[in-house]
């Protein structure tokens, strides 16, 4: 009896689980799969939702090769295959080959898009097989097949297909040179038409970019109509962002709306159809008390935008596939404080501008980079801080460096309080310091870029 182990093949994320089979006078026993050892030892939590059995009564029986838009786990209930794996993903290593005989001892997790096969070494053999999508005619659609003698991949049967049993349609599969590499899941942007959305357009080309005029995310009946099949990634840029607004009885409706309610109906098709979710979090979760925050730092809101931002990232964490990307001071193409200031400075006004709040921008293509790079690497799902790096300065040192780079004396932009802004108006309580520690992004081989010289080149300076 072997322990259980998982070998990689030369077909990236095609695995093979060899599996301790207890047997006795009576028969044997095994855990085909058993999610908590499995995923410890690699095994991809690919939480199946069917399963499947293919009866084979006589030895010969050929079927494949199959890419199907899902993994799948396969095994042996009895009886010994021939199987056959052709990796039918883009890229480098499209069609790329592995071959392995098993019997009841082995189980082989296949990923989406490589093609499966087998043939049946002994009568009566019985393969089963989960997998994480239920079947539909409309996914048999999305099927690529590739036939079982294709000359180029050259699988060595053993028994030749002349004396094999197969059906006619898998005789009828294409060869190799004629074969569509089966595409990835896609990628979906929701609130594609604010800073951060149109940053994320470039960044993730190929992406469905959504407005909110084409899904408005607190639109439940909307959200759950949606086609997600073959969807891979949400990444939720949608969000209400006016902070003042938020406090006041309508807005605050409009915040929890959008920032709570509607993230929870992402949140819901996200589970149901196994989709990671990105969702673009914010300082303004924190007190502001520390200089610095990490990003296990508990939630401690100040505003109520805040605490709509806390409890949407908080619905988030409960997926088992996520991102939180936490950031501040987001600055890109459209009205923002960087443009506000260079107005004007070109208008020749003075302004007066807040120098108790601390942190750094964020560049919207930037954090757009940055979210590519995750979706990219997929390092552990989590929280990430996400800013421009550089040092920790206040709104008013920033505006004198966007009128010095204008071209106008930095010594006509005034200080003034938080307090004092806020004199008279309906105001948010805000975070003395948004500054977010940046080590955890850095550690999965994202390095931001100086907030001082991304400053610049936005200005064209």
């Amino acid at each position: 009896m072997s322990d259980l182990a998982i070998q990689t093949t030369p077909i990236q994320g095609l695995l093979v689980v060899d599996l301790p089979v207890h047997g006795d006078s009576r028969g044997w026993f095994k855990e085909n799969w058993q999610r908590e050892k499995m995923v410890a030892l690699g095994l991809p939590d690919f939480r199946p939702v069917q399963q499947n059995m293919s009866f084979n009564a006589e030895a010969g029986v050929t079927r494949g090769l199959h890419a199907e838009p899902w993994d799948k786990l396969i095994g042996l209930a009895r009886g010994r295959i021939f199987g056959a794996w052709v990796d039918l993903r883009p890229g480098e290593t499209f069609g790329t080959s592995f071959t392995l005989e098993m019997g009841p001892e082995k189980a082989v997790f296949v990923p989406r898009g490589v093609a499966n096969g087998y043939q049946a070494l002994e009568p009566d053999t019985a393969y089963s097989y989960l997998v994480n999508e239920h079947w539909s005619p409309q996914a048999r659609a999305s099927y690529t097949y590739l036939n079982l003698a294709d000359e180029t991949v050259g699988i060595d049967w053993p028994i030749p297909l002349s004396e094999a049993i197969l059906s006619d349609a898998d005789l009828a599969h294409p060869r190799l040179a004629a074969v569509a590499p089966m595409q990835p899941r896609r990628t979906v942007i929701v609130g594609a038409g604010g800073q951060l959305g149109l940053a994320l357009r470039d960044a993730l080309p190929g992406a469905v970019a959504l407005s909110r005029a084409e899904l408005d995310i607190t639109d439940r009946a909307a959200v759950q109509s949606f086609d997600w099949q073959g969807v891979g990634v949400i990444v939720n840029a949608a969000a209400w962002t006016a902070v003042d607004a938020a406090e006041t009885g309508e807005g605050r409706r409009g915040a929890w709306a959008v920032n709570v309610d509607g993230v929870r109906n992402l949140v819901d098709v996200a589970a149901r159809n196994r989709i990671t979710l990105v969702q673009v979090s914010s300082d303004y979760v924190f007190d502001g008390v520390a200089e610095m925050h990490a990003e296990d730092e508990p939630f401690s809101p100040l505003s109520v935008y805040g605490a709509t931002k806390a409890a949407g990232d908080s619905v988030v964490m409960t997926l088992p596939d996520y991102y939180v990307v936490r950031t501040s001071w987001v600055i890109g193409d459209g009205k923002n404080f960087v443009r506000t200031m260079e107005s004007l400075a070109a208008r020749g006004v003075s302004p007066r501008v807040v120098n108790d709040q601390f942190g750094r921008l964020t560049f919207a293509a930037d954090l757009a980079a940055g979210i590519a790079h995750l979706l990219a690497v997929r390092p552990a799902v989590g929280t990430y801080n996400l800013t421009n790096d550089g040092p920790v300065t206040s709104w008013f040192e920033i505006a004198r460096d966007v009128f010095a780079l204008s071209g106008r004396d930095p010594a006509d932009v005034a200080p003034q309080s938080t307090a004092e802004f806020g004199a008279g108006k309906v105001v948010a309580p805000r975070p003395v310091h948004s500054g977010l520690g940046l080590d955890k992004i850095k550690s999965v081989g994202f390095v931001p870029r100086d907030a001082g010289g991304a400053l610049r080149e936005y200005l064209g300076a």
